[in-house]
């Protein structure tokens, strides 16, 4: 038998990585990295002594560290998390340094003083999809710390990720400390911060789910109009969907003091809703009401509720704001229904979904002519076709669809909605400074619309404004804890735009952990790698690219891409011609 044996040992991996890591340098490089410094010596190094860790190696905005005991590991990286805002808190919110962890027991390859294997894959894998501020671990770390230590363990599900041939099922820490933090700061501009779950269907017909979603999403939709709200995301709220999770955990993990869950039985013309709006720090009940109401009234009940919620939070509503929520107008029940579940196959974001959504707006603009919400979704659906290259003719496709959200603005200026399909609408029709405009006034009429920031970063992004789309995707990452991984694309694009490459490369790594089917993804690596000299990863990138989408063609994105510069585009090209590429 021939060749050297290679050592193992079974270790605790904790891998850590720095949130918004390019935006604090940025602002502030020396100040950035004397922070960091500071932060190991003062709390990160003596933590690790504590629980008999070991430092294996430092990366860039990262770390990973060895541990002999999943719980010494666990609660090092819980010390870690409590002490790190406690260690900085003259700095301002958006300023401040915080991390993301994960957690992994499992064999590693023992290489000198470094390691390497699945085991130590995992974890980095872990860490990539957790929370700002927060702890995900592993089943098998997750087994043998359960009563061992003082924190609550939720489960997030199982993920497939890159490189890792079997799907990893996640779990989440929670205790009182982390609620506390997050509750007591639920975002950069210290507002009230909510989240609205998924109502309950009750109505015992699963086909009726679309109604109950609708009622919470046209709930939230009313909160996130008040600018002294902080309200999350449909995409982050909806995560606990038939989950049995607790009141406290779902507040630590979102960031936010108060949750309002409900139920919704709908029978025959009747309808009866209940909701409770829970404080998280208390767990107590701020406000809690039922409504039986004929069908017909449900906008009532729903303006009621937001009312309520308004008053219980002790919200102060400018005047506008109180025109704003008192001002719908009368809608057709038959037409609300249809467009609850167009609305729902809108979201899928797929090709069929976009087909069934306009069926359904048809006949919904049938029944009611002036239905400006359903105008700008059907148009919404165009335009996502043209983005996604589903339309047969792209350019009559993008042409109706922003005409669309054109005609739902006419109809009704103060629909969010409208403004925000006609900014994707302009932003591919390479109308950049009108599509900043419709973003800001969908901001200004939805202050905490989570879409209307996106697409303001995408926008940005081709404007030449990087440095500006890194701030807003912050924003929007605070408004959509659970954020979808194309968020990680469009940060890498702007880090590319700003010349980081290392960074956009590590942000594509992470996208390409909870979608590794992502030629996009792969594409701009190569890129990154041609950028850095990293000549065989990078035409290892590009040729997964091509296995994944074999008509890729930098030709044609350079056609439809809509930078106002051109050279941010063949800043990208470049990256692949330094790789040898024919591009």
């Amino acid at each position: 038998m021939t060749g050297e044996h290679v050592q193992r040992r079974l270790a605790a991996i904790l891998a850590a990585d720095v949130v918004g890591y390019s935006r604090l340098m940025e602002t502030d490089e020396a100040g950035t990295l004397a922070r960091l410094k500071a932060l190991r010596c003062a709390v990160i190094d003596p933590a690790v002594a504590r629980h008999c860790g070991r430092m294996v190696k430092l990366m860039g905005d990262g770390a990973l560290l060895e541990f002999a005991s999943a719980v010494e590991a666990v609660t090092c990286a819980m010390e870690i998390q409590k002490q790190v805002p406690e260690y900085d808190p003259g700095s301002s919110p958006e300023n401040r340094i915080r991390f993301r962890i994960g957690i992994n027991v499992g064999d590693v390859i023992v290489d000198g003083d470094d390691i390497y294997g699945d085991g130590v894959n995992v974890a980095a894998r872990i860490e990539a999809l957790a929370q700002p501020g927060g702890i995900y671990i592993s089943r098998s770390a997750a087994d043998q710390v359960r009563d061992k230590v003082p924190v609550g363990i939720e489960s997030r599900g199982s993920q497939t990720v890159k490189n890792i041939a079997r799907p990893i099922e996640i779990f989440c820490l929670v205790n009182g400390d982390a609620l506390a933090a997050a509750s007591s700061q639920p975002s950069s501009t210290e507002k009230t911060s909510i989240a609205v779950l998924a109502f309950n269907n009750m109505s015992g017909d699963t086909d009726q789910e679309y109604f109950s979603d609708g009622i919470s999403e046209d709930i939230i939709t009313d909160l996130a109009k008040l600018s002294e709200l902080h309200v999350i995301a449909r995409n982050s709220s909806f995560v606990y969907k038939k989950s049995p999770v607790s009141i406290r955990d779902v507040a630590a993990a979102l960031g936010v003091r108060y949750v309002l869950e409900g139920s919704v039985r709908k029978a025959g013309n009747r309808v009866r809703v209940t909701a409770q709006l829970i404080d998280a720090m208390t767990g107590g009940h701020a406000w809690a009401d039922r409504f039986d109401r004929d069908l017909t009234d449900i906008f009532a009940v729903q303006d009621e509720l937001t009312q309520q919620i308004v008053a219980a939070l002790k919200v102060r509503l400018t005047t506008s704001e109180k025109d704003r929520l008192s001002g719908k107008r009368i809608v057709d029940i038959a037409a609300y229904n249809y467009f609850l579940q167009g609305r729902d196959q809108m979201w899928l974001h797929t090709r069929a979904g976009n087909i069934n959504a306009r069926a359904l707006m048809a006949k919904v603009i049938d029944i009611d002519p002036n239905y400006a919400a359903a105008y700008a979704y059907t148009g919404f659906t165009h335009i996502n076709d043209y983005v996604n290259g589903w339309a047969a003719e792209p350019d009559s496709t993008l042409a109706k669809g922003l005409d669309l959200a054109r005609r739902a603005v006419a109809m009704d200026d103060e629909e969010p909605e409208a403004h925000f399909a006609m900014g994707v609408g302009l932003l591919w029709s390479r109308e950049i400074d009108s599509a900043l405009d419709a973003a800001a006034r969908c901001i200004a009429l939805k202050p905490s619309s989570a879409d209307a920031r996106v697409l303001k970063a995408h926008i940005q992004i081709f404007s030449g404004l990087a440095a500006d789309a890194v701030e807003t995707l912050e924003s929007y990452m605070q408004l959509d804890p659970f954020y979808p991984e194309i968020a990680l694309q469009f940060l890498a694009e702007a880090q590319v735009s700003l010349g980081r490459f290392e960074l956009a490369a590590e942000t594509l790594r992470k996208r390409l952990v909870r979608n590794p089917a992502s030629a996009t993804a792969y594409a701009l690596l190569a890129s990154c790698c041609g950028h850095l000299g990293r000549t065989e990863e990078g035409r290892a990138a590009w040729t997964q690219a091509l296995k994944i989408d074999p008509d890729y063609s930098i030709e044609h994105r350079r056609h439809v891409m809509p930078y106002k510069n051109p050279a941010d585009f063949e800043l990208r090209v470049e990256g692949l011609r330094r790789l040898g590429l024919a591009v």
